[in-house]
């Protein structure tokens, strides 16, 4: 890291308001699948799913924990670096953010499985690419990432042979 974009280590009260903030941009992502459709349980079960789909208590707590690794993740990258010298990381950051929280309203709210499937590999590749910025910046930032990556990669796959298994492929 060289001197021109090294921002200035914030006081300990603004990083940690940096920290919730990160928190709340994370937590309104989830909310906005939690909202968008109050029944998800239940219309996942419905669905046909291949042999190797998790059961739907499963995705309560493995997401809890990646959100709060997402949001720490960001958050290092920020206090290392700040907006001005992590703008391009951290715009990233939040695009896949947003490609996140579009997922379960066009997957379950509104039954668009295959919009879904698109939304779900832009966000593999917005976030492969995140992972890679921030690995510039910050290690540990980039490795809270990568059980997200997995996950997410995991869950596009399961996206693919839901549709498929449900529009008769």
């Amino acid at each position: 890291m060289t001197a021109a974009n090294a921002s200035p280590a914030p006081s300990t009260r603004a990083s940690l308001l940096g920290l919730a903030g990160f928190a709340a941009a994370v937590t309104a992502a989830a909310l906005v699948g939690v909202l968008s459709s109050t029944s998800t349980a239940a219309e996942y079960a419905a669905l046909r799913q291949p042999s190797w789909a998790p059961p739907s208590w499963v995705f309560g707590p493995v997401w809890t924990t990646l959100y709060a690794m997402i949001a720490v993740s960001g958050w290092l990258v920020w206090r290392r670096h700040g907006w001005r010298g992590a703008r391009p990381e951290l715009t990233l950051y939040f695009v896949q953010l947003a490609l996140n929280a579009a997922w379960t309203p066009l997957f379950f709210a509104a039954g668009l499985r295959g919009v879904a499937l698109v939304d779900i590999c832009l966000l593999v590749v917005a976030l492969t690419a995140t992972i890679v910025l921030f690995a510039r910046r910050s290690r540990w930032a980039a490795v809270l990432l990568v059980p997200y990556w997995a996950w997410t990669a995991f869950a596009t796959a399961l996206n693919l042979s839901v549709w498929w298994l449900n529009t008769g492929g």
